[in-house]
């Protein structure tokens, strides 16, 4: 027998190295975008491409929220992207439930519902997900040790035991806090504030922005960013992105976090309204921009504008992604944000220098009395994942001679020069559109391959002003089925919007509508870019075509060299070769999966997990699945 104090150490080495496998064989997915940057990449690779096609459904929620007997219950949604910690996942619905798993097997260990109106209407009816906090100060059994935020349709902020699902009784006092300041313009116009992705934290702060619903009047809610002490709910910093006579420019879109240059990153949308810019003459500083904040103070470190005096709902839709750079041997810490104009924007994370050129080029003027369109927007060096030429006659597209001529008469009606065509009395073909481009999805990025993964949607929309004196009769006056109507209120003028579409009701200009795009970012250029979406569910078999379809939700890229992306309008999850871009495997959802689909590891086991839930708007498949693939046991 060896010497007792040999023993020990064995023991204690041999009781290390257990600890350390079991570690090993659990992966986290702690935040909306993976890592507190984003990023949606995991390091998991036992699901790869040879074994793709043993995937089956390892368990199946229903969270019961379907919004049956709720006034928005025709525009609901759900987007959330769960978070993981050890074998714990929390879900957020569109309706206010927080809901916690086991990560394995599915079960319900507690939910929380936080009694949001269901007589209101609201103006968006999503959540995208909740952030996780562990109080590094407090005992390890203490209760709210480890806490869950989550922010609210109807604009609260609440913290919950992560354990158990109860408020907090030390955050706020026990009770929610209330984000809406009835001091606001408009703030009494119920369901047009509120919050729909999830906060984030850093440090001992727990930050959110809001949703604004788009042009109602020229003076709406603040657009203020705001951070809150996660252990006592007290307010210690608010960010506002436009100053005095302006509102709105809110940043809805998911955050990222750089925690160790106590950095927060943060893309902020247009000020209000969205498509007349007379009363708010000039580049509205801070709104359509990156902008990077001192954590723990508020002020602006630095701050791109992407679009100047945005005239076109193009918002900052997704989460900034931060990512590690390899330039030259070195490695340079970035920042990457993409659009809805379908470009690609690359900036020096600590220094907001871009890391490939950026052109300021002349763009189309405005031909509307009281507008003065901005003369120059920058266009980034990367290649665009989005078409910008000027719609033409020519491009009109259709099934039949009959409806491609339909669409060809229609372009013809309206003002088309390409991206950045400012909107008109005449109306005016954009393209991308307000909902092209990437949107709140965010993108997927590889750091081995330096590749960045993103969905794009590419379908034109029309946008036509109207004079404040005829805006009630034209609204009113049966002749615009299909179109949705802004009252802008402080302007001269109201506006109209849809969908550049054909009476058989499939958009007017050619196909892909959607796509997946890889972009090598360390030459700069573009991998491959795919159709993604077929149509069904839009159209009748045998009419089942890959055509690539418009989109919601973002993409996972794995470690084993896997992209998998739900998103498109026909109800299945696919799994693409990052490699090529070639489609391995798909599968039928039992409902829309307009969301973003993760990825962990509990006791060895991979799972992919997506929520499918359906978009109203998009009008796919109704349903309150959360569906987590894996590997037989």
């Amino acid at each position: 027998m060896g010497a007792p104090g040999l023993r020990v150490r064995i023991v204690l080495l041999l009781a290390l190295g257990l600890a350390a496998q079991a570690a090993a064989q659990s992966t986290p997915w702690p935040g909306h975008g993976g890592a507190e940057g984003g990023g949606r990449h995991t390091p998991l690779r036992q699901i790869d491409a040879g074994n793709l096609d043993r995937l089956q459904v390892a368990w199946t929620y229903r969270t019961g929220d379907t919004g049956a007997g709720q006034r928005s219950e025709r525009r609901l949604t759900f987007q959330a992207t769960p978070v993981v910690l050890d074998d714990w996942l929390y879900v957020s619905t569109a309706f206010g439930r927080v809901i916690a798993l086991d990560a394995a097997s599915g079960t319900e260990r507690w939910r929380f519902d936080a009694g949001i109106d269901a007589d209101v209407r609201y103006a968006e009816v999503a959540n995208r997900g909740v952030a996780v906090w562990v109080d590094p100060q407090a005992p390890a059994q203490a209760a709210c040790r480890r806490r869950v935020f989550v922010g609210t349709l109807d604009a609260r902020l609440i913290a919950l035991d992560a354990r158990t699902g109860r408020r907090c009784a030390d955050f706020n006092g026990g009770a929610d806090v209330v984000l809406r300041d009835p001091a606001w313009p408009r703030a009494g116009e119920r369901g047009e504030y509120g919050v729909t992705s999830p906060p984030v934290v850093v440090g001992d702060l727990v930050v959110t922005g809001s949703f604004i619903g788009d042009n109602r009047a020229t003076m709406l809610e603040s657009g203020v960013v705001r951070a809150f002490d996660a252990r006592s709910g007290r307010e210690r910093w608010a960010w506002h992105p436009v100053g005095q006579g302006q509102s709105a420019a809110n940043a809805w879109a998911p955050m990222a976090v750089d925690a160790a240059r106590d950095l927060l990153f943060l893309a902020t949308g247009s000020a209000a309204p969205d498509f007349f810019g007379g009363m708010r003459r000039g580049e509205n500083l801070h709104a359509n921009s990156l902008v990077a904040l001192r954590a723990s103070t508020g002020a602006v470190v630095w701050h791109r504008q992407l679009v100047h005096h945005d005239l076109w709902d193009y918002d900052l839709p997704a989460q900034p992604t931060l990512i590690d750079l390899r330039r030259d041997g070195a490695s340079v810490p970035a920042v990457v944000q993409t659009t809805k104009m379908g470009m690609l924007f690359v900036f020096h994370r600590e220094t907001g220098a871009p890391l490939f050129d950026i052109h300021e080029r002349p763009v189309p003027a405005s031909d509307v009395p009281g507008e003065a369109a901005a003369p120059t927007q920058p266009f980034s060096a990367l290649p665009a994942l989005s078409r910008q030429t000027p719609v033409t006659p020519d491009d009109a597209w259709g099934l039949t001679f009959w409806d491609r001529g339909r669409c060809r008469d229609e372009i013809a009606r309206y003002r088309s020069e390409g991206i950045y065509t400012p909107p008109s009395l005449q109306g005016t073909i954009l393209l991308p559109g307000y909902a092209g481009g990437s949107n709140w999805g965010g993108v997927a990025f590889d750091p081995v391959t330096q590749t960045l993964i993103a969905n794009t949607s590419n379908l034109a929309f029309v946008v036509a002003l109207i004079p404040r004196e005829r805006f009630d009769a034209e609204r009113t006056s049966g002749r615009h089925e299909g179109w949705q109507f802004g009252r802008m209120e402080g302007t001269p003028y109201g506006m109209r919007r849809r969908l550049l579409a054909s009476p058989f009701g499939l958009p007017c200009v050619a196909p892909p509508w959607g796509q997946l795009a890889a972009v090598d970012l360390g030459r700069g250029t573009l991998r491959w870019q795919v159709p993604l979406g077929s149509t069904r569910d839009k159209a009748p078999w045998p009419f089942w075509l890959e055509l690539g379809m418009p989109n919601l939700g973002g993409p996972l890229v794995t470690a084993s060299g896997l992209v998998f992306v739900a998103a498109a309008t026909d109800d299945r999850l696919r799994a693409f070769e990052l490699a090529s871009g070639r489609l391995l495997w798909s599968t039928r959802l039992p409902a829309g999966g307009q969301a973003g689909p993760m990825s962990y590891a509990v006791n060895g086991r991979q799972f992919v997990v997506i929520a499918a839930g359906g978009h109203g708007g998009m009008e796919t498949t109704r349903g309150d699945h959360l569906v987590a693939y894996a590997l037989p046991p």
